[in-house]
């Protein structure tokens, strides 16, 4: 099934206020505290000079990447991308393996350690609100557009524009553009985007497809090792029948003999 890649994100830090509205949204769209919400805003960039110091913040959350790290590392298909390029998170599938923590480039999956039987938290870009044909929880919310929502297509579009039409405002980048092999998530900024918190991801290309090399070789890796080690069990098994057998029947030479 080939994946559209419909929705996209553009995040805009010059616009960002820090007044977290999208983390109440999220929190209340999902019926979670705030703790667990599926944004959270990352470290803060400063640029300027002291006392004229200019503050950026940036809500964070799932990239929904073009071809996700995270789906490729789940080995129990807890995380799936639909064909919308949606990345979805099953938490009756899940076991807890954290695989996609480690998968992910970005930090996206967050573990919810407070909790006795422990699953990941992943933002599922509000898929029933797109269903009834709304926007995710945080774009709706955000007063100051700093969260914007629509096509991939467009979102990327004005992301270009922006810098286009204010180049002294704008780093000259689109942050998730081609970072991990593209995302739909996509971040403008004033300030370099390490100081924003977000990684610096050198590789353009994403690493799932050795990641599906390894996830979906494991089955048969370990399905190989079991008959091996079946095999040597019924070797060890059968030998050691034999060796009793021989000694039966020494034994019962010697009783002969007697």
């Amino acid at each position: 099934m080939e994946k559209e890649h419909k929705y996209g994100f553009l995040i805009d830090a010059s616009r960002c206020i820090d007044c977290r509205s999208c983390l109440v949204a999220c929190s209340v769209e999902n019926n979670v505290p705030m703790k667990n919400t599926r944004i959270w805003i990352k470290d803060t960039g400063v640029t300027g000079q002291f006392p004229d110091l200019q503050r950026y913040s940036a809500p964070y959350h799932c990239m929904h990447c073009i071809d996700p790290s995270c789906v490729s590392a789940c080995t129990v298909g807890a995380l799936q991308q639909n064909k919308d390029g949606i990345v979805t998170y099953d938490a009756d599938r899940c076991i807890g393996c954290r695989y996609c923590m480690y998968a992910c480039p970005f930090e996206i999956p967050n573990f919810q350690w407070d909790q006795r039987l422990a699953l990941v938290v992943k933002c599922d870009l509000c898929v029933n609100r797109l269903e009834e044909g709304g926007q995710p929880a945080c774009a709706a919310t955000c007063p100051t557009q700093a969260i914007q929502f629509g096509s991939r297509e467009q979102m990327l579009a004005l992301a270009h524009e922006r810098i286009k039409n204010e180049p002294e405002r704008f780093i000259d980048h689109v942050y998730g553009e081609h970072e991990n092999g593209g995302t739909s998530t996509f971040y403008i900024s004033p300030v370099p985007f390490e100081q924003l918190g977000l990684p610096t991801a050198e590789k353009t290309e994403s690493p799932a497809h050795f990641n599906r090399l390894v996830t979906h070789g494991t089955p048969a890796v370990a399905a190989s090792v079991a008959i091996g080690m079946t095999g040597i069990y019924l070797a060890i098994q059968r030998q050691g029948k034999d060796n009793a057998a021989a000694l039966e029947d020494h034994a019962a030479a010697q009783r002969h003999s007697e």
